[in-house]
């Protein structure tokens, strides 16, 4: 009998061991694949980013070259055997200055050679005081330290001096070493000469590196980055007018990216700024030898761009607004509206070829011909269906004496009786609209009223237009009031379709001028 208890306790801890292994081998299995899957995601994405950009590889063997060129000195042995104890200033100068561009390679070496020599200089006077200060060498040390520091620290909050904050920071941090160098080998002008000589010798190390083998400039980043700012505003334009006359969903106009084109022109700013401060610091190079440093102009002209954008996202802003305008009123400037869109965009795409060229424009062509007359015929098509954009009903077109009652007695508007019809309304039947447009309103709400106005009641009131105000004439008021809100969004939208074309001119205006300053060459014309 206990044997056999025995037996069975011992089953039941085998069993309960094995279950214990294959709960550890099913956790041991899931970390290792879910290691295994973070893995593979990672290097696929480092594989793509080299695939994309080809230039970081590049860049990555140029620092790998020069740093293996600098760490040679590691092995110095005769003549200056101490070049091989302070040759981590070489390497560490090549480590800090070899940077993705040539202009950023060269505005660190300036700063670093910069801060190095004063820092070289004023430790070599430094320490010749406190060579003469006897037993008072060691207060002369601390007290040049604080001063350093002091003046070093205050004068880059300078807000001008914001492009050399780094030289400050070598400037401290170099006085600093060399003068606690000196002290401890009591050889100051050795420590300070041969960390000099080593600086500038990595220096030289990573321009000679960096400018020689497959150079990357920022200017020609700056470029190309304005030319894609022109091409992606014709884009996202194009696809926000044929957003809109399309009625897409709200969904669709947020998450499609041929609609938020716009958004990379506005968030370039940032990025411009910095490659501009980049390229000012490079010598004319490749295609811009024979021109005259053309940086400053060309984020110019990005910024007068940037403006344009700025209406894009209105117009954006339009397709995404939560009262809109009836398909039926649409139809109606279809054809206009995209032939404005159409043309505005062939100019900005026109633009941006030159510009990617470094072309002027044709001095017989008006590049805005097109443009302007199609804008034009917008706004005579918005004069001549005004009646389309306003509640018709409560126009005084037609009423006789009311400016003169008005400008006689201001407070008799409001008991003004505005049953008469206007004359535009007579030209048409405008029941049809508004038994079309209630019914098309009600269509969008009934499918999102479940979570659209869960919350808080809209204005105008969309219940009204669902059926759920009992009120007939509340009812029909906010009715009234949706239907004139959602004809001003139309009116709205054209507005700024015809605001975007005037900005045009400011952007034409501006090329022009840069093409003059960096002298652009004229096009090629093509005879037949």
């Amino acid at each position: 009998m206990v044997m056999n208890i025995k037996k069975f306790f011992k089953k039941d801890n085998s069993s309960y061991n094995k279950e214990k292994l294959l709960l550890h081998d099913e956790k041991r299995n899931g970390c290792c694949i879910y290691f295994n899957n973070v893995q593979d995601y990672y290097i696929k994405k480092v594989i793509d980013m080299g695939k994309n950009d080809p230039r970081k590889i590049i860049f990555a063997l140029k620092m790998g070259f020069a740093l293996f060129a600098v760490s040679l000195l590691i092995f110095w042995k005769e003549p200056y055997p101490d070049v091989a104890q302070f040759s981590i200033w070489a390497i560490l100068t090549v480590l800090i200055m070899f940077e993705f561009t040539i202009g950023g390679t060269l505005i660190k070496g300036f700063n670093r050679g910069l801060g190095t020599f004063c820092a070289g200089m004023l430790a070599f006077v430094f320490a010749q005081f406190a060579l003469l200060a006897g037993e008072y060498e060691r207060v002369v040390i601390v007290v040049s330290i604080f001063i350093v520091a002091f003046f070093g620290s205050y004068l880059k909050l300078y807000p001008t001096m914001a492009p050399y904050e780094y030289g400050y920071r070598v400037f401290i941090l170099t006085y600093c070493i060399l003068i606690v160098a000196g002290n401890r080998t009591r050889d100051y002008n050795v420590a300070i000469f041969t960390r000099l000589a080593l600086i500038a010798l990595g220096a030289g190390i990573s321009l000679l590196i960096n400018i020689s083998i497959c150079p990357i400039w920022a200017g020609e980043d700056l470029h190309r980055l304005v030319v894609k700012n022109f091409m992606d505003l014709a884009t996202s334009l194009e696809g926000c007018i044929d957003g809109y006359l399309n009625c897409v969903e709200h969904d669709e106009a947020t998450n499609n990216s041929k609609y938020n084109g716009y958004k990379f022109v506005i968030d370039s700013s940032s990025r411009e700024q910095t490659l501009l401060g980049f390229a000012i610091w490079e010598p004319p190079h490749g295609r811009y030898k024979m021109h005259k440093n053309p940086w400053k102009d060309f984020v110019k002209l990005s910024s007068e761009l940037r403006h344009c954008a700025f209406m894009v996202m209105a117009l954006h802003g339009c397709i995404q607004s939560k009262i809109q305008a009836p398909p039926e009123k649409r139809k109606v400037f279809q054809d206009e509206l995209k032939k404005v869109g159409v043309n505005a965009a062939k100019v900005l795409r026109e633009l941006g070829t030159k510009l990617e060229k470094l072309e002027t424009l044709s001095g017989h062509e008006n590049i805005l011909k097109e443009v302007h007359e199609t804008a034009q015929n917008l706004q005579k098509k918005i004069d001549h269906k005004s009646y389309l954009l306003v509640n018709a009903k409560s126009w005084e077109i037609g009423k006789p004496n009311v400016i003169n009652n008005l400008l006689e007695d201001p407070s008799s508007d409001q008991n003004m009786s505005l049953s008469s019809q206007s004359l535009s309304e007579t030209a048409i039947d405008m029941r049809s609209m508004h038994a079309n447009w209630p019914q098309y309103a009600k269509d969008q709400l009934v499918t999102k009223s479940s979570t659209l106005y869960k919350k808080q009641n809209q204005w105008p009131s969309s219940f009204s237009l669902i059926g759920g105000d009992q009120n007939v004439d509340t009812n029909n008021d906010a009715i009234e009031t949706y239907l004139s809100a959602s004809a001003l969004s139309l009116a709205t939208f054209a507005s700024l379709l015809i605001e975007f074309v005037a900005r045009l001119q400011n952007v034409v205006d501006y090329f022009e001028e840069l093409s003059q300053r960096a002298e652009f060459k004229e096009p090629i014309s093509i005879k037949s």
